[in-house]
């Protein structure tokens, strides 16, 4: 699996999820422990797209603090933190699904699509917050436009307005 594939989201992704594990005496990064960065990340386009999908987002963020905190913890490591079987797969997986989608770059869209895939145990997490694969593929061929990823940067390119203004009729409202 080549890093000079993935998005520079999800490149931060994985760089904050690694730090979360490491911070939680985990000695291995785990796929709750990518999803959970990805939905904390300022700008990232994952909290929009798995709301749009009908995601209940805090209960989602309180589902992955519990299964996080399930995790088997070492005390005394030197740092050392390496990438699960099951994040490997995750991985693998999503870069399959960009292949197909002919895409050069393999965001996070493509990650989240590829819980779906694996069905573990969090996709019962996303379906048990209202996120559903033909849901979750509605909102990203929204999002995209029908538009691939051909750029590092593609995922911050989306949904500028959203992010850069203030809609203040929706405030009013």
């Amino acid at each position: 699996m080549r890093i000079d594939r993935f998005t520079n989201q999800l490149q931060t992704a994985l760089a904050d999820a690694q730090s979360l594990a490491l911070g939680r005496d985990n000695n291995f990064m785990e796929p709750a422990h990518l999803l959970s960065a990805l939905l904390e990340q300022q700008g990232g386009a994952v909290r929009p797209l798995l709301a749009q999908a009908g995601a209940n987002i805090p209960r989602l963020k309180q589902a992955l603090t519990a299964a996080i905190d399930r995790l088997p913890k070492v005390q005394g490591t030197s740092g050392d933190i390496h990438m699960s079987n099951d994040l490997g797969r995750l991985l693998n997986v999503a870069d399959k699904l960009a292949q197909q989608k002919k895409d050069a770059y393999i965001s996070s869209e493509m990650v989240l699509l590829a819980f779906f895939e694996l069905n573990n145990s969090i996709t019962a997490l996303l379906q048990e917050v209202g996120v559903t694969k033909d849901k979750l593929e509605a909102a990203i061929e929204k999002v995209r436009g029908g538009e691939g990823v051909d750029n590092p940067e593609a995922e911050g390119n989306r949904q500028a307005l959203d992010k850069y203004t203030i809609d203040l009729t929706q405030r009013a409202e």
